[in-house]
């Protein structure tokens, strides 16, 4: 079975085709091609993503994008596909549309099932995806606990099987990422923000190695009875800290984005070990393109001192940001669990705050 799936959900225009074999047991995949559209460079200016923007890229990228798979797949036409898959959410609405419209257009054409995928889910599981070759979703010791963390969305998911999530906790304002961004903003760093933050805490930690840190900010909400988050708070510290110190050089620069990205990885992981403890999680996911972060991966891989049998996946970094991999993967999974049944094209919609 052949599926075409395709991703717009932000700013990246992502189209794969999946060759996928096998029951809910032994699924196994095959990347025939994907490929990725960035509009990092037209968002930059605007120091984040532009939504009608977004939308225009995706309307001119996504044939041209359609074209390339093909021919990197070996493809002469769509004839064999039998599925596509699209994103309906949650993500900007505009940018979800073009892909929805265009994943109509093309089921239509091609006669196959349309399937609608949940963006989140595809993150849940892409940690299992390879950029290409072969893959297998492998047996896995549920319940599963996913730490989702990305520009749009910080949630702690529990999922006691496949297609059964309930989300335990989320961001109650910015997401982990936003903050990244909007932090990396105030400090005159380059778009995306993210990996600039994470590039001079780094240097931080090795430049100042046991010293105390320079300053000290707030972890919103840690010691909350919930396991929800709050970034807004410490992006406020982090102007006012910036207001008090006038110039900033590039040691300060570095010292603030260290405190930073401290503060929101120690938040990150007393919730998730929290989490952990009251739901006795078998494994551990975490995903989202915040999840490519090095330091947050090296601690999340402390959380096996105390628990040695506990199973903790990452994605590909390839994989981490949106990608059509994912979704390819959800929809097949979605197939055979709902005994090939799919929804009417016709009621599928863009629902930008869809959630799991």
């Amino acid at each position: 079975m052949k599926i075409l799936s395709i991703e717009t959900s932000c700013d990246d225009t992502g189209i794969a085709i999946l060759e996928t074999k096998g029951g809910e047991k032994n699924l196994t995949f095959k990347v025939l091609a994907e490929g990725i559209s960035s509009q990092i460079k037209i968002h930059a200016e605007y120091g984040g993503v532009f939504p009608a923007l977004a939308k225009r890229e995706h309307i001119k990228n996504l044939p041209i994008l359609l074209n390339k798979v093909l021919k990197k797949g070996k493809l002469k036409s769509l004839e064999g596909i039998n599925l596509i898959a699209v994103t309906y959410g949650p993500g900007l609405e505009p940018a979800l549309w073009t892909g929805i419209v265009f994943a109509k257009e093309l089921a239509k054409k091609c006669n196959v099932p349309l399937m609608p995928v949940n963006h989140m889910e595809g993150h849940i599981l892409s940690v299992f995806g390879k950029n290409k070759g072969e893959f297998k979703i492998p047996k896995t010791n549920f319940p599963i606990l996913s730490l989702l963390v990305s520009g749009g969305h910080t949630e702690l998911v529990l999922a006691k099987d496949w297609m059964k999530y309930k989300v335990i906790g989320e961001t109650l304002d910015d997401a982990a990422g936003e903050a990244f961004d909007k932090v990396a903003r105030m400090l005159g760093l380059p778009y995306p923000g993210g990996p600039e933050i994470s590039r001079l805490a780094e240097l931080g930690r090795t430049l100042l190695l046991q010293q105390s840190p320079a300053f000290t900010l707030p972890r919103p909400m840690m010691y909350s009875k919930n396991f929800d988050f709050s970034f807004s708070g410490l992006k406020t510290a982090v102007l006012y800290l910036i207001r008090k110190i006038g110039t900033l050089d590039e040691e300060i620069k570095m010292k603030i984005a260290l405190e930073f990205e401290n503060a929101v990885v120690e938040t990150l992981i007393h919730k998730t070990k929290k989490a952990l403890t009251l739901h006795k999680a078998g494994t551990l996911i975490v995903a989202g393109g915040v999840s490519a972060n090095k330091y947050l991966r090296k601690e999340i891989m402390k959380l096996k001192k105390d628990n040695p049998k506990l199973e903790i996946l990452f994605p590909e970094k390839k994989l981490s940001t949106d990608n059509a991999i994912m979704i390819g993967i959800v929809s097949y999974l979605k197939y055979i669990k709902n005994n090939k049944k799919v929804p009417n094209p016709a009621k599928i919609k863009a629902v930008g705050n869809l959630s799991l």
